[in-house]
Order: C-alpha cells, then sequence, then structure tokens
C-alpha cells in the first residue's frame, strides 16, 4: 500500500513533493487497478454496467463521494476514488457493448494515451512538440493517400471529434468561396446554402448555427429507403433553393450514416458538385475505417473527388477517444483561413522552419495530442492489421443480420443486407403478434425498446440502442467497431433481448 503524507503537508499531486519512492509506489497501485479493469473488460461473466440513478451517485455509494474537500485527501483515497470511478462507469471495452460507434480497449491504444498524458505537451508549435507534430504530419499524409488524393495535394489536422471537423470543413468553404468573410463578417455575404441528407448527422446543422450561416439554410435532401442521398433530389433541390434565392456552396456527403450506416453515392454527387461549382465535403467520420479494408473500400468509390473529408479513427479503426481529423484537398487553405500570428507563439524568426508550427492552423491555441494513439497502434497493426479488424467487424453485423431473419419475433427495419456495421430491428414480444398492423400496434411496439433497454442497464448484462427514425418507431441500433466481439456474444444479445422483453 502507498504510504500516505499527513493531509495538512504540501499538495501532493508532483514528484517534487511526495518523492520518487511514494511517487512509485502510488503509480504501481494505480496500474494495477487499471490493469485488473482491462482484465475484467474482456471477462463476459462481468458486468457492462453497474448502473445507478444520478440521485444515488451524487449521495455517495460505499465510501464514493463526489464532493470536492477544502483539504488534500490521502493516496489511499484517491486510489480508491480511481477504482469507484472505473466501478459505477460503463466497460465500454466489453465485447457485450453495443451502444455506440466508439467502442472496444486496444492496449496499445490505451499505452499511448497513458504516453500523451505524461508528456503533457500542446500541438500548436514544433518547439514545445517535435516529435508528435512529425507524427501528426505522417499521419495525415498516409490518410490523404489512403482517400486517393496525389501526393502533391492535402492538408489537414488532428480535431476533437467529427463535429469540429465537419465545422472546419464548412468553415474553409466558407473561406474559400468568400475569403472577406474572415475580416468583414457575414453581413458581406449573400445568403449561403448547404446541402445535407434526411440521414446525416445533426452537426452539420450545428456547425450552421455556429458559423452564422442559420439551420434554416440547411436544405435536407431525400433519401431512399435504404438511407442514401438520391442524387436527383439534391439536384432539384440546387436548383429551387437557387429559386428562392439562396446561394448554394456546400455540400455534405455521407460515407456510413448514424442508424443505417449508409454510404451515400459520392460519384454521382461529385457530378453534380462540379456541374454547380460547389464544394464537396465527405463526412466519413464513421465510415472512412472501411478504406483500410480491400473487402470494402469500394463502398467509399469517389471520395478521392472530395474537397474535403472527415475521418474519425477513434470509430471503426478503435482508437481511444478522442482522434478525429479533418483533410483538406487544398494545401493552405486550412492556415490562411485561420491564421492570427499571436506573436508569443508563431515567430517568424525561430531558428527552425516554422511551417511545422501548425498551431495557426486550427481555431484553437491548445491542442490534445491525439495523434500519437493512432501512429502507435498503426505500428502495431500494419495497415493489414486494421483492414482485417474492419472486416471482422463487418462479418459480425452480416451474422447477426442472418440470425435476426432466422428467429421468431425479430424484424429487420431494412431488408438489404447491411453494408456497414450498423444492424437495425424490431424485437416483438408474444402479446404483440397477433395485433393489426396499425396506430394501435405502432404505440404499443413504440414502447418496448426503451422499456427492454432499461431492463438491459438495471441488470448490466448488455447494452445496445435504440431510437426512432421519421414515421418508424423505435427500433434497436447494433453496431460493431470492438473487434473482441465474437458471434457467442451475438446470441447473448438476441437471447437477453427475448428474456428482457417476452412478457411485454
Amino acid at each position: 500500500m502507498v504510504k500516505s503524507r499527513n493531509v495538512m503537508s504540501p499538495p501532493i499531486t508532483y514528484f517534487y513533493t511526495i518523492g520518487e519512492e511514494i511517487t512509485r509506489g502510488f503509480l504501481q497501485e494505480l496500474v494495477n487497478i487499471l490493469f485488473t479493469y482491462i482484465c475484467k473488460s474482456s471477462q463476459r461473466s462481468s458486468k457492462v454496467l453497474d448502473f445507478h440513478h444520478p440521485h444515488q451517485l451524487k449521495e455517495g455509494l460505499d465510501g464514493f463521494n463526489l464532493n470536492l474537500p477544502d483539504q488534500p485527501e490521502t493516496l489511499e483515497q484517491i486510489l480508491v476514488d480511481c477504482r469507484d470511478t472505473l466501478k459505477y462507469g460503463v466497460s465500454t471495452g466489453h465485447p457485450r457493448f453495443f451502444n455506440q460507434l466508439s467502442s472496444g480497449l486496444d492496449v496499445i491504444g490505451t499505452a499511448a494515451e497513458w504516453l500523451i498524458s505524461t508528456a503533457n505537451t500542446n500541438m500548436f508549435t514544433y518547439e514545445v512538440s517535435p516529435v508528435f507534430i512529425l507524427m501528426e504530419e505522417v499521419l495525415l499524409r498516409k490518410m490523404q493517400s489512403i482517400v486517393g488524393w496525389s501526393s502533391g495535394e492535402g492538408d489537414g489536422i488532428f480535431c476533437p471529434g467529427g463535429t469540429i471537423s465537419n465545422l472546419y470543413s464548412i468553415l474553409v468553404a466558407r473561406y474559400h468561396f468568400y475569403p472577406e468573410v474572415k475580416t468583414r463578417g457575414m453581413g458581406v455575404l449573400p445568403q449561403l446554402g448547404i446541402f445535407t441528407s434526411e440521414h446525416s448527422h445533426y452537426s452539420v446543422k450545428k456547425s450552421a448555427a455556429v458559423l452564422g450561416l442559420g439551420t434554416e439554410n440547411v436544405v435536407v435532401v431525400k433519401c431512399d429507403e435504404r438511407g442514401k442521398m438520391i442524387p436527383a433530389e439534391l439536384e432539384s433541390s440546387i436548383v429551387t433553393a437557387q429559386e428562392k434565392g439562396l446561394v448554394p456552396f456546400y455540400v455534405n456527403a455521407t460515407a456510413g450514416t448514424t442508424v443505417y450506416g449508409a454510404f451515400d453515392p459520392l460519384d454521382a454527387i461529385a457530378d453534380i458538385c462540379h456541374r454547380h461549382s460547389l464544394w464537396m465535403h465527405v463526412d466519413a467520420a464513421w465510415g472512412g475505417g472501411l478504406l483500410m479494408s480491400d473487402r470494402h473500400r469500394m463502398k467509399l468509390q469517389g471520395i478521392e473527388r472530395a474537397w474535403s473529408v472527415t475521418w474519425n479513427p477513434h470509430k471503426m479503426m478503435g482508437v481511444p477517444l478522442q482522434c478525429s481529423a479533418i483533410l483538406v484537398k487544398k494545401r493552405g487553405l486550412l492556415r490562411q483561413c485561420n491564421e492570427l500570428g499571436a506573436e508569443y507563439l508563431f515567430q517568424a524568426d525561430k531558428h527552425y522552419d516554422v511551417s511545422y508550427d501548425t498551431g495557426d492552423k486550427s481555431i484553437q491555441c491548445g491542442r490534445h495530442v491525439d495523434a500519437f494513439k493512432l501512429w502507435l497502434m498503426w505500428k502495431a497493426k500494419g495497415s493489414q492489421g486494421f483492414g482485417a479488424q474492419v472486416d471482422k467487424c463487418l462479418e459480425n453485423a452480416e451474422y447477426l443480420y442472418d440470425q435476426l431473419q432466422r428467429r421468431t419475433g425479430f424484424e429487420l427495419v431494412y431488408k438489404n443486407k447491411p453494408e456497414h456495421s450498423n444492424v437495425c430491428f424490431w424485437y416483438t414480444p408474444p402479446s404483440l403478434r397477433g395485433l393489426p398492423l396499425g396506430p394501435d400496434r405502432d404505440t404499443r411496439l413504440h414502447q418496448v425498446a426503451p422499456q427492454i433497454k432499461g431492463r438491459m442497464m438495471e441488470k448490466g448484462s448488455v447494452l445496445i440502442g435504440y431510437q426512432p427514425l421519421g414515421a418508424k418507431v423505435n427500433f434497436f441500433r447494433c453496431v460493431f467497431s470492438n473487434p473482441a466481439t465474437q458471434q457467442e456474444d451475438i446470441d447473448f444479445l438476441l437471447d437477453e433481448i427475448i428474456r428482457l422483453g417476452h412478457d411485454l
């Protein structure tokens, strides 16, 4: 056990105040806690979560107290707090966690995150982050090459999530067409229009709100029953918007929609963007990982024609949160759009090549080191390893798709084989199976998924998401991004849904 210091001593959080022996003991105990948690996460007998309601956690449980003290607590208590924080959280690395697009627990990625925290540096200048800056450059060039851009083009930056990456794409697109907006503001611009599919991520509308473009100027384009944008609808939407006085400038195509996992027809959308001289962005936050797979990368055919791409390695590639990149085809545009040349950071007379001071490409000042996790995992897996990981996740989706068609009481939301690892379905309890189709049955079926999900959370055995979509009542959405998940876990999921919902 760690030797504790007197609570009235100087703060115990810095090495110089507690010395090598106590530091080593504390960190070894902490590593033991983390190692135990990692091992437990892979055990199917363990819970995915130990659920408690907010008021229970706020009131305190078994010595776990969220309140902040005036006086420092002992190192022993700090370790207890670390253990309890993991205990009452959600084990997203568990092979039966299907709730989010980001899941899994990669050991190399975890080690990289520890190293990043230890280094505790910033990604704005080469002078404070030389190795990480170069790693980011190597990764961005590799990702641009995989997208299909030539070596003479391409730029990018790692961002805090896909929403911010998508925001960058609109920001840069607006600057490309109207550079005066940077200094003179939106008042000098026409009323600009953005086009995105009805199945696209809500971050497109959120970005329009943040950038002052207005959510009402985001034109939502119809999709087919599979969730893909219909090119003819995009073309007609552009013409209609122009007739109403809107000036189109940006189209967002989605490669891997959040709910259905659908891929928009990128080549057809690129043709339309070319005809109308519009910026084409591809939100491949979820689907970008399929570029690593020889078997599945053709689903993103046409992405090389995009002017910008969002790609989240923290999703399909299993990199620990967060790890997202915005890739921009035109080199230098990110810096021109965002640079302000703060003299305390970006001095032009430094003794090294200041083009590696990448901070002025970002709308942030301080920027977390996200690239190292991906870089280290790429070293450990290679491109082929990532490809195999993606293939495994999509094989799991196909297995679930097959099982749903064989089991009584389950119905697929759409009948086609999944393009991505998303599988959407309803479970109909025995009490509803004899009801005729209509509003009464829909009302009752709408309540089934939330009730089963609540029972799941209380039991803690498995976790899966649900939602309505358009006129469709609540259905389950299962997503696979954890390569630790096996077919036995999928069988367990379906069996558990039946166990928890048969009496509804």
